[in-house]
């Protein structure tokens, strides 16, 4: 039941994501990834099939990465910033989307338009588990770590009063460092990832609850 439960927020997930980057991409004058037909909410074009069942059993995972030829942006600078940001903004969009559906459920049965059945208990148990993914990769993308978002977006901002050094050392470790962060939230009572998608979570809730009346 926990595998049906995340799978489609996964796919959904990982699909927008990944058209966020390709479709940033092509707005700021690269085509590649629309070239190459990523610029889809397919996820038959996304997924990679052992960073999907990563994501489903470990809890962590991938997907195919979306080719960019940076040299093709109109400003550089913009271009990587806008790039990076797009797959992490699409995963809030998603986040607080859920949320929403979530707050007209829970309106819809304290106003008797639905019951609360067997079927209502599992929606929202799902939107729950699709709401805290999409908040959990945001978090985990923009961890300044290589190969991830938040690393790019570091490098343009900071390359410059920092040196190279720092992002030299990213590139080369950033794989073991990534790991001891996954295993840290994996094998701890203290999921670092966790802790802050939960404080977004609450966040959001906290702003769309007076929204509903709650």
């Amino acid at each position: 039941m926990e595998f049906l439960y995340v799978v489609p927020g996964v796919i959904i997930a990982l699909s927008f994501h990944e058209w966020g980057h390709a479709f940033a991409a092509y707005k700021m004058g690269d085509p590649t990834a629309r070239n190459l037909g990523r610029m889809t909410i397919n996820p038959l074009a996304h997924i990679d099939p052992m960073g999907f069942l990563m994501m489903v059993i470990v809890g962590f995972g991938w997907a195919k990465p979306v080719p960019v030829n940076s040299n093709n942006y109109r400003n550089y600078k913009l271009g990587e910033l806008v790039v990076s940001l797009a797959g992490v903004t699409m995963n809030l969009i998603l986040a607080i989307i859920g949320s929403i559906v979530f707050c007209i459920l829970l309106k819809l049965n304290a106003s008797g338009a639905i019951e609360g059945s067997g079927s209502f208990v599992t929606g929202l148990g799902m939107l729950t588990r699709f709401i805290f993914l999409n908040l959990c990769l945001l978090v985990f993308n923009l961890l300044p770590v290589y190969p991830l978002d938040g690393f790019h977006v570091a490098e343009v901002l900071l390359s410059k009063p920092l040196g190279s050094k720092p992002f030299v050392f990213l590139r080369n470790y950033g794989q073991y460092i990534l790991i001891g962060i996954l295993l840290l939230g994996r094998f701890s009572s203290f999921s670092p990832i966790g802790y802050v998608a939960g404080l977004l979570h609450s966040g959001i809730m906290g702003i769309l609850y007076p929204l509903f009346g709650f």
